[in-house]
This record gives structure tokens, C-alpha cells and sequence, in this order.
């Protein structure tokens, strides 16, 4: 198997327990996930990784593929790696199981750039809106001429000294937002899994700090779909009313 696509999918959430099983029009948040990656036409093969055997029986019951993993895993990060050691791909797509609109053409993308020299990727999209710049969860990314991540942060970066951002937002300016889902070489995956929680990390609770602090380079890749998570009730409520009113397709 060269390429392997893992949705991490845990039930307990502080902010939205049960997450992955909750009804969307008909059909839970982890078969929309699944059957959307499935659309993919670069990965070899998909499954779900959970820790909950009510998640296990849902995938299988839409006719998906599940692997049990250890509960103590901290992050979908461990859980790929235990995944990854079983089922031994050269490349793993870790797609994040709260993004029910995930389009494949965003998972086929990471494919095409994840390579024997490159040792993770990642996709990023222009801001656009405004609100975007200073809202926390809006995790933005500064990058280098030849596309790898140099920064990611809550705060809106880069600091502009001569305009103020809108103005330089609207000047079609660097300003990035990361897009949550990571390609990793099998090998480095089992690498930074054994790295110790960065100060980087600790200050933005952002764990991919902690890959380059240590010295391992993310391929940040241009994606022009937008990312439709659901981490509260409320974005669920969004979801469903812009799918409503066919602002939102399968």
C-alpha cells in the first residue's frame, strides 16, 4: 500500500461529546466524512481509527472500514501512528473526522505533494474575510518562496507596518489560513509522534509548532475549497441551515 488515508475519530469532545455520530440530514458526521475522502482518486485505501466501539459499529454498518486503537493515544496524531504500524504504507493523509464537506480534491492535492524528499504537508487558503484575521480559532501561516510553513499562529501574522491589514488583506497580501488536514512520510510520522511538547506548542496549543521547532519542514500547499468544521451544537446548526438552503452540497 503506498498511500493510506486515516480519520482519527474519538466520541468524547469538552465541546460537542458524541461528535461523531450525530445525525446531519440523515446520515452521521463520520459517514459523510467517510464516503466524501472516499471520492478520493490518490489514496490507496481509507479507514476509520477509533477508540469507541460504538464509532467502530457505525462505520461498519455504512459498509466503511474501522481499526480499533488504544485509548490512550493523546491526539489523532498517535492514533494514525498505531494505524500506520499495522497496515505499513509508505504515506498517511490524516483527514480530520469533524469535516463532513471535506472535498477530495483536497485530500488528492496532499497526494500529489508528499514525495520521498518532502517530510509533511499541509494545505493553506488565502483569507479573504476580514473577521478572519483575529479570530483565534482561525489558525493562520506564513510560509517561505518555496511553500513550507515558517510559522502558525492564533494571532493574524504577518504584522504589517505601513497598512493596516484590511488594506493589505484587500491587497491580495499574505495572509493564509491552515487548512487541518497533514500528509506525512510513514518514517517521519514515527518520528515527531516521540517529540516532546514544545514552548511554541504550549503557547498556541497548536501541535505542529512542535514539528518545526524541531527542525521538520511542512510542505504548505494552495487549496482554494474552503474547511466546514463542526466543533460546537451551534456550527452543526450552521451547517445544516446552509444545507437548507443549497449553499452546501454532497
Amino acid at each position: 500500500m503506498k498511500i493510506l488515508g486515516i480519520i482519527p475519530s474519538r466520541y468524547e469532545s469538552s465541546r460537542f461529546p458524541g461528535k461523531p455520530l450525530i445525525d446531519i440530514m440523515g446520515k452521521t458526521m463520520i459517514q459523510r466524512v467517510y464516503e466524501q475522502a472516499k471520492k478520493s482518486k490518490k489514496i490507496d485505501n481509507l479507514v476509520v481509527a477509533t477508540d469507541d466501539k460504538r464509532i467502530f459499529e457505525e462505520v461498519k454498518r455504512f459498509g466503511g472500514s474501522a481499526v480499533m486503537t488504544e485509548k490512550h493515544h493523546k491526539n489523532g496524531t498517535e492514533r494514525c501512528l498505531e494505524v500506520a504500524q499495522s497496515l505499513h504504507p509508505q504515506f498517511i493523509i490524516n483527514i480530520q473526522g469533524d469535516e463532513p464537506f471535506i472535498h477530495p480534491d483536497q485530500i488528492d492535492k496532499l497526494c500529489s505533494v508528499i514525495s520521498s524528499d518532502t517530510d509533511l504537508a499541509t494545505l493553506i487558503k488565502r483569507i479573504k474575510d476580514p473577521h478572519d484575521l483575529n479570530n483565534p480559532n482561525v489558525i493562520k501561516v506564513v510560509k517561505s518562496v518555496d511553500d513550507h510553513a515558517l510559522y502558525f499562529s492564533r494571532s493574524s501574522i504577518p504584522f504589517y507596518q505601513s497598512m493596516n491589514e484590511i488594506s493589505a488583506l484587500n491587497l491580495g497580501k499574505a495572509y493564509w489560513k491552515h487548512i487541518g488536514i497533514y500528509a506525512y512520510r510513514a518514517e517521519v510520522l514515527s518520528q515527531i509522534v516521540n517529540l516532546k511538547e514544545s514552548e511554541l506548542e504550549k503557547i498556541e496549543s497548536l501541535e505542529q509548532l512542535r514539528w518545526i521547532e524541531n527542525g521538520f519542514k511542512i510542505k504548505a500547499a494552495e487549496t482554494h475549497f474552503e474547511a466546514v468544521g463542526i466543533n460546537t451544537p451551534k456550527d452543526l446548526d450552521y451547517l445544516i441551515a446552509k444545507m437548507k438552503t443549497g449553499a452546501l452540497k454532497e
